[in-house]
């Protein structure tokens, strides 16, 4: 990073972490940067960050982590037998493949039991996966939505995923013309059922990262800042924690949710949103970063802050099992030398 980036966070963070037994995986489409945050040496923590074209939705799947980016969606495997460490790292992702789609403004980004990609293809306003000889295949649309086009009609944003399915997704508006949600970010957002087209909640300000976690459905309110889940019987959103930034990307680890943060540009996108008027109550500044809130509480447990080269985030991701991670960046000398061997494979099938 050409600009520099200073990294500060709550005292006890990295013990959370450690206790946890997890470590995370954010992204940032501003600065084209995927972290990875774990636990270091002595207590601290470790960041460790790689270079892909407008990071976007990333999930993790096992033993890989699958992230979309500008024109692609790369699946990056751990290259570390079990127990094994290298410098330090206990997981080495490595990018094995990349899968060409276009500019699709890929956002939410998940693995169902078919062990099938399935993302939110913001610019045709649908759900989709990959295909073998073409950019996606659409699984499903809204029901306001009456074709496929490149238009970005609704902004559809968000998935959750129940089961190894599609479950719920977020849209910032029910609109059936291009680019038609700009003017219905305060209050047009809705959740949509995508297994029944039923709308489960609306009215809300644009909405993001809609999870299902401990039997509740989650969900960022961006347009107001607050984290919260919707009431499965009124559909209506029930604030939680306030959360300083306009937040997008959302994780569970235990009885914690880990939201990610962004500072609004200055732009109509961002302008004369209730967060604003939400932030100015509080005296408080818009942050980028991440805050880790008890969902037994409500209260901001933990919190990371960026500042400098990185000033909007989209995703965050749990890594299980992992105390720190790492990644070989695609024009590293250390990727020319990393080679790894599968099990024999028979010489006829």
């Amino acid at each position: 990073m050409a600009e520099r980036l200073e990294v500060l966070s709550s005292r006890h963070f990295p013990a959370l972490l450690a206790e946890l037994g997890v470590s995370l995986a954010f992204t940032t489409y501003q600065a084209g940067k995927l972290f990875l945050l774990g636990s270091g040496d002595g207590g601290r923590l470790s960041l460790f960050e790689r270079t892909f074209a407008r990071c976007m939705g990333l999930c993790v799947d096992g033993e890989s982590v699958w992230l979309a980016t500008l024109f692609q969606l790369w699946r990056l495997d751990n290259a570390l037998p079990s127990g094994h460490v290298h410098e330090g790292y206990d997981r080495m992702y490595v990018p094995r493949v990349a899968h060409t789609t276009g500019d699709l403004d890929v956002h939410d980004l998940a693995i169902d039991r078919a062990g099938r990609p399935v993302f939110v293809n913001t610019l045709f306003s649908c759900l989709a996966t990959l295909a073998p000889r073409a950019s996606f295949a659409p699984l499903w649309r809204p029901p306001f939505v009456s074709r496929l086009a490149a238009e970005d009609r609704c902004h559809l944003n968000g998935l959750a995923m129940h089961d190894g399915s599609p479950a719920f997704v977020t849209a910032v508006a029910r609109s059936d013309v291009a680019d038609g949600w700009r003017d219905h970010r305060r209050g047009g957002g809705v959740v949509i059922d995508v297994r029944t087209d039923a709308i489960v909640a609306e009215g809300l300000s644009m909405p993001h990262s809609p999870r299902l976690h401990a039997g509740a459905l989650w969900l960022l309110e961006a347009g107001t800042g607050f984290l919260g889940k919707v009431d499965p019987v009124s559909g209506r959103f029930e604030p939680v924690c306030f959360c300083p930034g306009y937040a997008r990307g959302l994780c569970f680890a235990g009885p914690y949710a880990i939201v990610g943060l962004s500072k609004p540009r200055g732009s109509r996108t961002f302008a004369g949103l209730a967060l604003e008027q939400n932030l100015a109550a509080r005296g408080a500044e818009p942050r980028c970063g991440l805050v880790v809130v008890d969902t037994r509480t409500g209260e901001v447990a933990h919190w990371l802050r960026l500042d400098g080269a990185v000033e909007e985030l989209y995703d965050v991701a749990v890594l299980p099992a992992v105390r720190r991670p790492m990644a070989l960046g695609l024009v590293s000398e250390e990727i020319h030398r990393t080679i790894t061997i599968a099990d024999p494979a028979p010489l006829r099938p």
